[in-house]
Order: C-alpha cells, then structure tokens, then sequence
C-alpha cells in the first residue's frame, strides 16, 4: 500500500499534492514556456484545469499507479513545479518519472536536487528496479538533468508527439537500481 511521503532535501520540501495547490499549479503551467518544453501540458492551459490534474494524481495515488510530489522552496515555502512517479508496474518493477519547475526557478539545480530525493524514493520505498523518463529533444535541459543524475539515453522515439502541430523527436532515459547503487557508494 502507498503512503503519502514527505522528501527532504538541503533546499526543497517535496510534498504530497493537495487540492490547496490548483492555484499555484494553475498559474505556472499557465506559462507558455512550460508548455513548450512539456510532452502533456496544453497551452493556453485550461482554466479549471489544475484541479482536475489534482483530481486524477489523487485517483492514481489511490489506485497505487502514482505518487505526485509538489516542489517547495524551504526558505519561502514557495511552489517551485511538480514531479510525479507514475505508470508503476509491480510486475516489472519499474514507473516513469515526469517533471517541470516553474519558470522562475530554472538554473538553480533545484530539478537535481529533487531528482536524486525521488530516485532515492522510487528505488527504496517503492521497492523498483528501473526508472524512466521521457523529454522531447529540443528540451535540453531535461536531458542534462537526467544525465547528470545517472540516467542512460536508451533511445529517441522519432516524431513520438505532436505539440503545436510540430511532430517532436522524444529521448527516453532510465537508470536501474544497480546502477544508482553503483553511484552512491
């Protein structure tokens, strides 16, 4: 059974998704360079749109598909993004990570820094043995946060999505749990 979980990390909190965060979440994805650099999020972003996000990582948390965390700034406790291990699948042992920060916190390592805490998380609570996630090519700096953290490319899925009527090229990365052991020793 899934338990909500609180990360800590020297400069985040990493915190269950709660209905309170529709207005912070409403107002960053309402960016349009969130939009661009993500494979899901719409542009303009729907209003009313952050609850039924919240809404549905509620449901999949319930259904033991998905842990949803909310980024927070300790100093301000100030919405920073979100990141979401989802598509578990006990029978292989493995789920995919999805992440974004709010534009006004791009180029801190905050995304590093709450990236090791959820691979910490999917490898020692949730008991997985591979991790993956996904970022379309022109998204550079997902690539190098996935990378810095230990990921391996393990591939480019040609014209895998189609944003803005653009067809974009998608990288997929993974670690392994032997793989992120082999590092923090």
């Amino acid at each position: 059974m899934l338990v909500p979980s609180t990360l800590l990390t020297n400069r985040l909190i990493l915190r269950p998704l709660t209905h309170a965060d529709a207005p912070s979440i409403q107002e960053a994805a309402s960016v349009r360079e969130i939009a661009d650099t993500m494979i899901s999020i719409p542009h303009p972003y729907p209003n009313g749109e952050a609850e039924q996000y919240i809404q549905r990582q509620i449901a999949e948390f319930e259904a033991e598909r998905s842990v949803s965390f909310v980024i927070e700034c300790k100093s301000e406790k100030e919405f920073c993004g979100i990141m979401e291990v989802r598509d578990i699948e006990r029978e292989h042992s493995q789920a995919e990570l999805s992440f974004w920060l709010a534009v006004g916190v791009w180029g801190q390592g905050y995304m590093s820094e709450a990236l090791k805490a959820v691979v910490r998380f999917g490898f020692k609570d949730l008991a997985l043995n591979r991790l993956y996630a996904y970022h379309m090519v022109k998204n550079l700096a997902s690539g190098k946060v996935l990378q810095k953290n230990g990921f391996v490319q393990e591939g480019v899925l040609r014209q895998r999505v189609l944003k803005w009527g653009v067809f974009e090229d998608v990288k997929l990365w993974a670690i392994l749990r032997g793989d992120w052991q082999d590092q923090a020793e």
